[in-house]
């Protein structure tokens, strides 16, 4: 059995922290949770133990990454000068995508994995589409890509949902994928699906999941495809959703009506789906994910790095669709400054203040984030949910004097010092325990960039 003792720690369906918990764990999952009495006093039968370990500050359950491309972070720093829009940033990016192979790949996402460790991230859903070698010659392992993603998760202590995404076409009208992009193709759905099954990794920290890209790289008729196999297996699925207006027009030029509703006809949407970005929905579309309970993972850092626009959060969230978040592009990698963005994105969008209460937003970056990601056993301070805790101080400089209740409002990453996944320490005073990380960023993006 291991015990903490959290100074403070955030216990579900409570409104704000709770002084003084002892939490202890064995064999990964949370065995008791006990507030105790004022000034640190045992409540009536709990035995005061010397082995406990204290954590200063404020303890939360796991966060959740639920949107994440780890390739991507090696783009940090590279793309902000200048002009140019989501699309000019693509081609970005597609530049990346062409260096990398399985063990390049493996390098960058250990480092870019131990980074989100660092920031309190227990859990990453990984949404996977560089399948392939260079002109999309599969790999002797088809799936070796994969492969890598799922050891560098291993290497930096945190749990993964790998979300294999089916990443067809290079647009609404069909066009055939072209440079970088074939590296992301399997031909047709049910080549993609073939491809999947034949993965299958026994590693207790790591899940499946599907994702369809985008109506840009699916065709419309392969969608119930992508979709059935993602429901026959009990899986997540998860799909770009109106991140730019130019979708949302071509896909009404091609099909007559907004991504939302195609998904809608075909099968898409529902509990295990979750939209990513659905910055641009109508107000039908906002209905038709609401009514359906599809989830929405909301990527703010990542949406106005690349002037995507800011979605409707409080009228989706009111519409019936569970919020999440994601880190995405990884231009920043800061779930607190995710969380916060949603309340204030929406105060630059609405002019008003106080739309999304500090409860709220902790459920979005922990146990709606889980859920999303297929790990319903996870991002709660409850007994039988796995052993995560990530403590925050509360002496920083942008701490100090802050409420615990209002951490969410003034942390940061960088105050995070001490992370348990699983009931594992990865995190221990604000240092990873096996990943130089500083280093290995510098050294994995050089490399991939050269």
């Amino acid at each position: 059995m291991t015990r903490w003792l959290a100074e403070y720690a955030w216990l579900p369906d409570h409104a704000e922290p709770t002084p003084d918990v002892l939490i202890e764990a064995t064999d990964g999952r949370l065995t008791a949770v006990t507030p105790l009495t004022g000034g640190g006093s045992p409540a009536a039968g709990v035995e005061v133990l010397g082995d406990a370990t204290r954590l200063p500050g404020l303890t939360l359950p796991g966060l959740a990454n639920a949107h994440s491309h780890a390739f991507h972070r090696a783009l940090r720093g590279r793309t902000h000068d200048g002009r140019g829009d989501f699309w000019s940033w693509r081609d970005l990016m597609y530049s990346v995508a062409a260096r990398l192979d399985p063990d390049s790949y493996l390098a960058l996402a250990r480092a870019a994995y131990a980074e989100m460790a660092l920031a309190g991230i227990t859990c990453v859903g990984e949404f996977h589409y560089l399948h392939h070698g260079p002109g999309g010659t599969p790999y002797d392992d088809p799936n070796a890509m994969s492969a890598a993603l799922v050891e560098a998760a291993a290497h930096a202590g945190i749990r993964l949902t790998l979300l294999d995404a089916a990443y067809l076409t290079g647009g609404v009208d069909g066009a055939e994928l072209v440079g970088p992009q074939r590296r992301f193709g399997d031909g047709d759905a049910l080549r993609w699906a073939e491809r999947v099954d034949a993965f299958r990794p026994a590693d207790e920290h790591v899940r499946l999941g599907a994702a369809i890209h985008s109506v840009r790289a699916v065709p419309a008729e392969q969608l119930a495809t992508v979709a059935g196999w993602a429901d026959r297996h009990g899986l997540p699925l998860h799909v770009h959703l109106s991140e730019q207006p130019a979708e949302n027009d071509a896909c009404r030029a091609a099909h007559g009506c907004t991504p939302t509703r195609l998904l809608a006809d075909h099968g898409v949407l529902g509990r295990h789906t979750t939209a990513v970005h659905a910055t641009h929905p109508t107000a039908g579309d906002v209905a038709l994910l609401g009514d359906s309970r599809t989830g929405v993972c909301l990527c703010p850092t990542t949406e106005r790095d690349l002037a995507d626009g800011i979605g409707p959060a409080r009228r989706m969230a009111e519409a019936g669709s569970p919020l999440s978040l994601g880190s995405d592009s990884h231009a920043v990698v800061d779930l607190f400054e995710e969380a916060r963005a949603v309340e204030l994105d929406e105060r630059l969008r609405t002019r008003k203040r106080g739309h999304f209460g500090a409860v709220e937003l902790v459920t979005a970056a922990t146990v709606t984030g889980h859920a999303a990601l297929g790990w319903g056993d996870a991002g709660r301070l409850a007994v039988g949910d796995r052993a995560d805790l990530v403590t925050v101080r509360l002496d920083s400089a942008r701490t100090a004097g802050v409420p615990p209740v209002g951490v969410f409002f003034a942390a940061t990453a960088a105050d995070v010092t001490h992370v348990v996944v699983d009931g594992r320490t990865v995190v221990a005073d604000g240092r990873h325990l096996t990943v130089d990380v500083p280093t290995e960023l510098g050294d994995s993006i050089a490399a991939a960039l050269s």
